[in-house]
C-alpha cells in the first residue's frame, strides 16, 4: 500500500487552513496519500466536508469529483448491482470450514466488483451499490437460533469466524502493495444478534469476559489483517450506543487494536442516538457526539446538514471535521479512485468474469462443500437411473430458496428441482408437484400429492423456510416478527406433508431443509430416511445438490451452529451472557451438535500425539494425528480440535474449536496431519476482561464434530482424546 502517514489527523489540525482553491495536489499521484488528502480536504467548503461524510456523497463539480454511493453489499456475491454470480449464503460458506475456499469465492467477487464499477462508470453511471466500499462480512456470534440474521454470520464460534472472515477479508481487498482492490468492512460492531425487533433501542449487556471471548475475537482478527472500515451498530453494548462507545471504538478499536481504518454508522443508526436510545435530544447533538466518538461516515441523514450546525452551536469545530473526513478520503485514494486509470492494475478486470464458467464452477463447489447429510438409513447415494423419482415442497422448484439476504441476480439459476431433472439418465421418470405452499396450509383439500410417493423409487421433498420467513427486519415480508424466528419449528404443515409423504410405504424419503438457521428437525429426522441441510445454496444449488443425491460428490459439510432439538433449549432471546449458549456452553444434549456432518465414506483417526505434554507461557501445542479414508469413496474431512480445561470455572467454555482443517482423501490413503496452537491462543478471559494463561490439566479432543456423546450417536467417529498440562 502507498505509504500512509499515520499522523494524516494531526496533519490536518496543523496545516494552514488558507490553501488556494486551485490546489490540485489532490491529482498528483506521486504524492504521498496523506499530502494528497490535505489537498482535497482544503479545497472543500464545510458544507462540502459534511457532505462527503455521507454514503450518498454528492459531485463536486468544480473540483471534477465526482458522486459516490459508499453503501454496497457483496456477502455472498456482489449483490444490488446487476448481474453477477451468486455464491452460497455466508451460514452455507461457512459449512465447508474451508479457508483456501472462502478466498477464492471473495477473490472471485472482488473481480467482478472492479469489472462491474468500471463497466458502470465508463458509462458514466454512479449509482448506489454500484461503488468499491463494500460492507462485509458480517462477523457478529451467531449466538441464538431465533436471530433472521443468522444467515449472514459464519456461525456460532469465535475462531471459525475469525479464520474465515480473514479469509475473506484478504480475497476481497486484494495484495496489491499500492491498491485496495476493493474496501472490506467488519460489522455490526459490536454484540449484536438481534432482537430484530429492539436493534434500534436495546441493549445487550455482556460481560466483560464474553465480551473479550467470544464477541470481540473475530473483530479483531480482521482489523489485524487491515480491514478497511468497521460499521457501528444499531444496538448499545453495556448501557452506551455501539456508534458512540467509548470503550468499543476508542480504548478498544483505535487504542488496543491501533485500527487506521475508517468507521462507519449503519444505516440510520444516528437516528437511533436521539430517537431510540435517547442520550442527545436532537440530530445537531447526535452529528457531533458521533464524530467525536470516531464514525467517520455516516450511513443514513444525520451528518449531511447536522454537522454544520453543530459547529455553528460550538458542539464541535472545523479542525475536527477535517480530522475525521480525512481518515474517510484515504479509503478512496487507496481505492485509486484520484489516480490516472492506467496506474491501477484491477480497472484492467474485464467484463468477462462476471458469472463466468469459472466462477459458475466455483459457486457449485462451494454448495458441494457446504451441504450437511444429517442422517442417512443407507439409501443415499441415489443411482441415477431409477425408474421413478418424485420430487415435491415448497422448496423444489423456488428461486427464493437459492438466494438468503443480501443477494446478486443471476439469468441462470438452478434450483433443486432442475438440477436434479438434469442428473437422471435418459429413460428414468421425475415428476413434481409443489405440493404445499411454504408457510401455510392448502386451502384445496385435494391431495394429489402425496400418492406419488408411494410408487416413486425415490421422492426428495424440500422443506425449510426462506428470506420471507427470516431475515433482516424490512425484508422478511411474511414474518410477524420482523424478520426472527421466535416459535423455532418448521412450520407444521409441512412436518404433516412430510408424515404423509412416507405414510404406507417403504420407498426411499429424503428430505432436504432449506434455510439460513437452525430449525427443529426432531420430527424431520424421525420420519424421513435421509436428511440435507443445504441452507441457501446459491445460483448452483440445483446442481451441487444433485451431485451429493446422485453420489457424484461426497458430503462434507459441517455444522457452523449448534441445532437444539427443541424451543425448550434456548436461552431469553434478550440474554446476551453465553451461559447455555452454543456448543462451547451449552450442557443439554443437542439435537445436532456443533461441526456435525456425515459422509458416504469412512475417516479412521489413529495415532493422536501431543508432543509436549508439559507446556510453558510462550511455547506452542502441537498435535499430531494419522488420518485414513476406510470406505470406497473420495471424500473431504474436516478435522477439528477442541480443548478442554478439567478445572474450569462455571463461566469458562466446556470446550473451544482450536484449530481445524479441511482434508481430502482418495479410498484407501492416509495422511499425517500437525496441528500447532500458539499459547496465546489458550487463553481466556477473567471477569475483569484481561486474558490469562491458566496452569492446570487440560485434555485435547481431536473429533469430526463438538466432542459429545451425541456426535457419535448420530453416527460420527469416535474422538481420539490427550491430556496435558500448563505450567
Amino acid at each position: 500500500m502507498k505509504k500512509i502517514y499515520s499522523g494524516i489527523a494531526v496533519l490536518l489540525f496543523t496545516c494552514t487552513m488558507g490553501w488556494a482553491q486551485d490546489n490540485k495536489d489532490y491529482l498528483d499521484a506521486s504524492l504521498p496519500i496523506e499530502a494528497r488528502v490535505q489537498s482535497l480536504v482544503s479545497n472543500l467548503t464545510l458544507e462540502e466536508k459534511a457532505q462527503q461524510m455521507m454514503d450518498e456523497s454528492p459531485a463536486i463539480e468544480r473540483l471534477g469529483i465526482p458522486a459516490y454511493f459508499w453503501w454496497n453489499e457483496s456477502l455472498h456475491g456482489v449483490a444490488r448491482a446487476g448481474v453477477a454470480t451468486v455464491f452460497p449464503q455466508a451460514i452455507g460458506l461457512a459449512a465447508t470450514f474451508d479457508e483456501t475456499l472462502l478466498y477464492n469465492v471473495a477473490t472471485a467477487i472482488s473481480d467482478e466488483a472492479r469489472a462491474m464499477h468500471k463497466a458502470a462508470t465508463d458509462q458514466g453511471y454512479h449509482k448506489k451499490y454500484g461503488g468499491l466500499t463494500f460492507w462485509t462480512p458480517n462477523v457478529n456470534i451467531f449466538r441464538d437460533a431465533r436471530w433472521g440474521r443468522g444467515q449472514e454470520t459464519y456461525g456460532e464460534d469465535p475462531l471459525l469466524t475469525s479464520r474465515l472472515g480473514v479469509a475473506f477479508v484478504n480475497g476481497l481487498q486484494g495484495d496489491n502493495p499500492d491498491y485496495l482492490k476493493i474496501a472490506a468492512c467488519a460489522k455490526h460492531y459490536a454484540v449484536h444478534s438481534g432482537p430484530e425487533r429492539l436493534r434500534h433501542e436495546f441493549d445487550a449487556q455482556s460481560s466483560m469476559k464474553d465480551l473479550h471471548e467470544t464477541y470481540l475475537p473475530a473483530f479483531k482478527a480482521l482489523v489485524d489483517a487491515g480491514v478497511e472500515s468497521v460499521m457501528c451498530a444499531y444496538n448499545a453494548t453495556n448501557g452506551e450506543p455501539c456508534c458512540t462507545n467509548d470503550y468499543l471504538l476508542n480504548d478498544v478499536l483505535r487504542g488496543d487494536w491501533n485500527f487506521k481504518g475508517h468507521v462507519v454508522s449503519d444505516c440510520e443508526a444516528l437516528v437511533d442516538l436521539f430517537e431510540g436510545h435517547g442520550i442527545v435530544p436532537d440530530a445537531v447533538e447526535a452529528a457531533a457526539i458521533a464524530l467525536k466518538s470516531g464514525v467517520n461516515l455516516n450511513c443514513g441523514s444525520v451528518y449531511e446538514t447536522n454537522l454544520v450546525k453543530a459547529v455553528e452551536r460550538g458542539l464541535i469545530t472545523e479542525e475536527e471535521i477535517d480530522a475525521q473526513l480525512a481518515i474517510l478520503l484515504t479509503t478512496r485514494f487507496k481505492l485509486g479512485m484520484f489516480d490516472p486509470e492506467e496506474d491501477n492494475p484491477y480497472n484492467d478486470i474485464s467484463v468477462n468474469v462476471i458469472n463466468s464458467q469459472e466462477h459458475r464452477d466455483l459457486s457449485r463447489k462451494a454448495a458441494e462443500q457446504s451441504i450437511v447429510l444429517l442422517k442417512n438409513d443407507g439409501v443415499l447415494p441415489l443411482q441415477n437411473d431409477l425408474a421413478k423419482y418424485f420430487v415435491t415442497g415448497p422448496n423444489a422448484a423456488s428461486i427464493d430458496a437459492l438466494l438468503g439476504n443480501y443477494y446478486g441476480v443471476n439469468p441462470q439459476m438452478v434450483t433443486i428441482l432442475e438440477g436434479l431433472a438434469g442428473h437422471v439418465a435418459p429413460g428414468s421418470q421425475i415428476q413434481y408437484r409443489p405440493g404445499i405452499m411454504l408457510d401455510k396450509e392448502n386451502l384445496n383439500p385435494i391431495d394429489w400429492t402425496t400418492g406419488n410417493a408411494k410408487d416413486a423409487d425415490a421422492t426428495i421433498v424440500v422443506l425449510g423456510i426462506t428470506g420471507v420467513l427470516e431475515g433482516e427486519e424490512g425484508a422478511a415480508i411474511a414474518s410477524a416478527d420482523f424478520g426472527d424466528r421466535l416459535d423455532y419449528d418448521l412450520p407444521k404443515h409441512q412436518i404433516d406433508f412430510l408424515k404423509k409423504l412416507k405414510n404406507g410405504h417403504d420407498k426411499p424419503v429424503i428430505a432436504v431443509i432449506i434455510g439460513g438457521s437452525p430449525v427443529n428437525l426432531s420430527e424431520v429426522h424421525e420420519v424421513a430416511d435421509a436428511v440435507l441441510m443445504a441452507w441457501y445454496p446459491g445460483q448452483e444449488g440445483g446442481n451441487a445438490l444433485a451431485k451429493i443425491i446422485y453420489g457424484a460428490v461426497s458430503p462434507s459439510g459441517k455444522l457452523p451452529i449448534t441445532f437444539p432439538k427443541s424451543f425448550e433449549q434456548l436461552p431469553d432471546y434478550e440474554d446476551y451472557s453465553m451461559q447455555g449458549r452454543t456448543y462451547r456452553y451449552m450442557q443439554e444434549a443437542p439435537m445436532y451438535p456443533f461441526g456435525f456432518g456425515l459422509s458416504y465414506t469412512a475417516f479412521d483417526y489413529e495415532a493422536l500425539n501431543v508432543k509436549n505434554r508439559s507446556l510453558a507461557a510462550g511455547e506452542s501445542l502441537e498435535v499430531t494425528a494419522t488420518i485414513k479414508n476406510t470406505g470406497e469413496q473420495s471424500g473431504d474431512e474436516v478435522l477439528q480440535l477442541y480443548l478442554s480445561a478439567e478445572d474450569r470455572s462455571e463461566h469458562d467454555p466446556i470446550y473451544s474449536m482450536k484449530a481445524f482443517k479441511r482434508i481430502s482423501l482418495e479410498p484407501g490413503e492416509s495422511t499425517n496431519v500437525t496441528f500447532t496452537v500458539p499459547s496465546e491462543d489458550l487463553r481466556m478471559y477473567n471477569e475483569a476482561g484481561e486474558a490469562q494463561l491458566k496452569s492446570g490439566t487440560y485434555s485435547v479432543t481431536l473429533s469430526s464434530g463438538a466432542p459429545t456423546q451425541r456426535n457419535q450417536e448420530l453416527g460420527a467417529n469416535a474422538p481420539l482424546q490427550q491430556s496435558f498440562e500448563i505450567k
